[in-house]
């Protein structure tokens, strides 16, 4: 759907750590015809706070997301967690409120996660992109249970020159960040973490994708502390062509 307009909702994670992966979904959104936005006034999708119980805090930073994105066709993330935040919970987090549910409906029926959006929307079957080596893929939890993000990254991907993809065992499995669980329960997140890098180390892949940054970051750094050479990268910064920037943990950017 070409002219389609799309705000684009950057995710904390990106902002502070990882701004690259902004640039290259834009860059991706923009290749597919579409007019995108970045509202100033957002923030947080508010899920740790919904996942720490703060109901409240939740309703207001979601309140504040709605207003924000107003007025856009779509309103796309980077994420399966934020996409799912506001696609999944925000209507239930506001359905007792008269003056925000319908809103929240609203904001919920035209928000994406990004390849899934690309794909599933827009119809973009391939990508000019071109990458050297043997990469491997995990399926985050959110974009994979709730919004069904697992067929899109991989049908992209088939489309980059160069690339081959050797499917991670147990590529479902959580990679043990979970948000506010890796702080909760830090034991039984290193034990997750630790298998999930040796099944990465095991396919021989040279390079890690995922689609969020939490995944990212918690797996880049059990890597490298274990030694493992393999690169760690958001897998829209392969599709846009910007996989020759260093991988995540390897600039001051992550």
């Amino acid at each position: 759907m070409p002219g389609q307009s799309v705000g684009f909702f950057v995710t904390c994670l990106v902002d502070l750590f990882r701004p690259s992966v902004g640039f290259a979904a834009i860059k991706l959104l923009e290749d597919a015809g579409c007019r995108v936005e970045v509202p100033e006034l957002q923030t947080c999708c508010g899920q740790p706070a919904y996942n720490a119980g703060d109901r409240k805090a939740a309703q207001a930073i979601a309140r504040q997301v709605i207003n924000a994105f107003e007025g856009f066709d779509h309103v796309v993330a980077p994420s399966g967690s934020c996409g799912g935040m506001m696609a999944k919970h925000f209507p239930g987090l506001l359905a007792d409120d008269p003056a925000w549910a319908a809103r929240a409906k609203d904001h919920a029926r035209r928000s994406h996660e990004l390849v899934a959006f690309l794909v599933d929307v827009l119809g973009v079957k391939a990508v000019k992109a071109e990458y050297q080596g043997r990469v491997t893929y995990h399926d985050s939890c959110s974009g994979l249970r709730e919004l069904g993000v697992r067929a899109q990254p991989r049908a992209l991907l088939a489309s980059v020159a160069g690339l081959t993809l050797t499917e991670l065992p147990r590529a479902d499995v959580c990679c043990g960040f979970g948000g506010t669980f890796c702080v909760k329960y830090p034991e039984v997140s290193t034990k997750i973490v630790a298998q999930k890098a040796a099944d990465v180390v095991a396919t021989g892949a040279d390079t890690l994708l995922a689609g969020d940054m939490g995944c990212l970051l918690n797996m880049a750094g059990r890597l490298s502390r274990e030694g493992a050479t393999v690169q760690v990268r958001h897998v829209a910064e392969v599709l846009a062509d910007m996989g020759a920037r260093p991988a995540i943990g390897q600039d001051s950017e992550g």
